[in-house]
């Protein structure tokens, strides 16, 4: 029994930026790329969450070897350009995906519970009623009662996907064909859509909230870099896993909408045919859950980029764990919660779901070159440097997402 305790103990953080990491642009990847190339796209959901893996175990690294987060590294051993790149490309990134958030938060629970019989206007107020819970939840919890709701939203998430997966009675045998040897589907957007795929799993900027959740959790030293593997390891099975589940079941449902917040629509409605009335509210029921844990995961963790800028920036000897009380944390939840909801009310949620791939395209390359650089430079990261699998890890990630940033802005 203490064994099993031991063990679950290593759980924790990682569930955290799973939960945060799957998101409606995920969702809506996942499900777009199965609806039109079938099963044979499922090991684009695998490898996607092996190259988060190899980011956060960065991360994670950088962190437990040098006791510093990634970006006071960034703005202590870089040039300042990157640091300032960063808070910006950090204000611009906040501001589109909350208020992609918001949207599809305020999509999900007006479809679920109408509260007004305009749908934007529904939208819009559900949006801001679930931005403020999101808010009150944050400042009112702790990082331990963060854990307890993403565990269970993962809990949520993974049992509603992976039952409507089931349900649809596929064959295992060329699902699993399709994750030993994979292949391109022959068609020019594939490797578009494939690459779109890769990226959206696991989320961007978020990873580097992994940082302060490990201190929050008491993981400071560099011998908790196997208990960050583990947490992380699982935690990223289950995100390639409800990947997989959702492309399983667009393949399956055939939807007859391809784009936006309608494909999420016409997934559950083909469902229903399917498995029932309980097959469709369930779906959905675990759409807005995705939608609203990476929303709270953003808003709780995202603060913290921002607060350490802050922190490092003046100087003041304020411990990661006590960042979460700061004004300049508070500043930068109330940024996240407020003025983005201008998105919701002037724009379309397909066109904010471009704009977050886009953004999110941005960041993957140069998180993975920087890890590259400073996980290797024996006179940092000591003993707890780079090995040769997560330099290979972190190197494919790179070029893979520099594929993706240059397909997204031609």
């Amino acid at each position: 029994m203490s064994n099993l305790k031991r063990r679950l103990s290593y759980f924790g953080p990682g569930f955290i930026v799973a939960a945060t990491g799957v998101g409606a642009g995920d969702l809506i990847a996942a499900s777009v790329a199965g609806a039109r190339y079938g099963t044979v796209i499922l090991w684009a959901a695998l490898l996607g969450g092996l190259l988060k893996f190899a980011l956060n175990e960065g991360v994670a690294r950088w962190q437990l070897a040098t006791g510093e987060t990634l970006l006071e590294g960034w703005i202590k051993y870089l040039p300042k350009w990157v640091s300032y790149y960063f808070l910006v490309y950090l204000l611009l990134w906040s501001f589109v995906v909350a208020g992609a958030l918001i949207s599809f938060c305020g999509l999900a629970a007006q479809t679920l519970l109408p509260i007004h019989p305009d749908e934007s206007t529904g939208t819009f107020i559900w949006g801001a009623i679930q931005s403020g819970l999101a808010v009150a939840l944050v400042l009112a919890g702790s990082y331990r009662l963060l854990e307890r709701l993403m565990k269970g939203f993962i809990g949520l998430m993974f049992v509603v996907v992976i039952s409507s997966a089931w349900g649809l009675a596929v064959d295992w045998g060329d699902i699993l064909t399709a994750l030993v040897f994979p292949k391109l589907p022959d068609d020019p957007e594939a490797v578009f859509i494939t690459l779109g795929l890769i990226g959206g799993v696991g989320g961007s900027v978020t990873l580097l909230s992994y940082a302060y959740w490990l201190a929050e959790k008491g993981w400071t030293k560099p011998r908790f870099l196997n208990h960050a593997r583990i947490d992380l390891g699982i935690a990223y099975t289950l995100t390639s896993l409800f990947g997989i589940a959702l492309i399983i079941i667009a393949a399956g449902a055939s939807p007859e909408r391809m784009e936006g917040y309608g494909m999420i629509l016409s997934l559950a409605d083909q469902l229903s045919t399917v498995t029932g009335p309980i097959g469709r509210w369930g779906f959905l029921i675990g759409f807005w859950g995705a939608v609203f844990s990476s929303m709270l995961g953003v808003w709780d963790g995202v603060p913290y980029l921002f607060a350490d800028f802050v922190r490092t920036f003046s100087g003041k000897p304020v411990k990661q764990q006590l960042l979460r009380p700061t004004l300049p944390y508070r500043l930068f939840l109330g940024f996240l919660a407020v003025p983005p909801l201008a998105i919701v009310c002037w724009s379309k949620p397909a066109w904010i779901g471009i704009l977050y791939a886009v953004t999110g395209a941005f960041f993957m390359p140069f998180l993975a070159a920087l890890l590259l650089y400073m996980n290797n430079y024996p006179a940092w990261t000591g003993t707890s440097r780079n090995g040769w699998l997560a330099n290979i890890g972190l190197a494919l990630s790179l070029l893979l997402f520099l594929a993706l940033f240059f397909i997204q802005i031609t």
